[in-house]
């Protein structure tokens, strides 16, 4: 008689009900080997709790990680220090949640903790970032 199969739980955990999901990404013309370090000690720096870390392609990867809010100032800078250019919307989020953070009246009706999506995709020298739109004139 075969044994009964449990299923394992997922290694990725799913998003706290209630707590903000962040989506940045970011693009880097240093090398995979020297910004892999940069980034996981920018995290643990910011006291964040890497739940997966996956390729998307040869060229990008991503990191799913726990974030405490009051670390966001914090992130945002180690991100930056590590050599990460981030989008726009990716900067637009981040001062956001900084501001909330900063100048909300009731701090202690944010959520402690946001699920956070970093993409990280590797340009080689040249080329043009994937948020950059170039324009031509004829």
């Amino acid at each position: 008689m075969p044994a009964e199969t449990i299923p394992l739980p997922s290694l990725f955990a799913d998003p706290a009900p209630g707590a903000p999901t962040l989506d940045i990404q970011t693009y880097s013309y240093d090398e995979r080997r020297s910004v892999f370090p940069a980034i996981t000690h920018a995290l643990d720096i910011c006291g964040c709790w890497l739940l997966d870390r996956r390729p998307i392609s040869f060229t990008q990867i991503e990191f799913y990680f726990e974030l405490p809010i009051r670390a966001s100032v914090e992130l945002y800078a180690a991100l930056l220090a590590a050599g990460l250019e981030l989008s726009r919307s990716s900067h637009d989020d981040l001062t956001l949640l900084c501001l909330l953070r900063q100048h909300s009246n009731y701090p202690s009706s944010l959520p402690g903790i946001a699920t956070v999506r970093l993409e990280v995709t590797f340009l080689e020298e040249g080329s043009v970032a994937p948020t950059t739109h170039a324009v031509t004139h004829s």
